[in-house]
């Protein structure tokens, strides 16, 4: 996934397969820490886009005078 630009879709997505894996309880202890190191990078980059969109939508408000 390296080649491909992460969007907040994308990371959505990759975040909740992994959620499905923990909760079917067959992941082997390797695997687990490596999922939810993954799943720790995931929900901060959607926190980070989150307060970045939310930031700019907020500048656009302001712009047009409505907030």
């Amino acid at each position: 996934m390296a080649d491909e630009k992460m969007t907040y879709q994308k990371a959505y997505n990759e975040l909740e397969a992994i959620m499905k894996d923990l909760q079917s309880d067959l992941i082997s202890v390797d695997d687990l820490t490596v999922k939810v190191k993954r799943a720790v990078e995931l929900i901060t980059f959607c926190n980070t886009m989150l307060r970045a969109t939310e930031g700019e939508v907020s500048a656009i408000v302001k712009k047009l005078g409505l907030g």
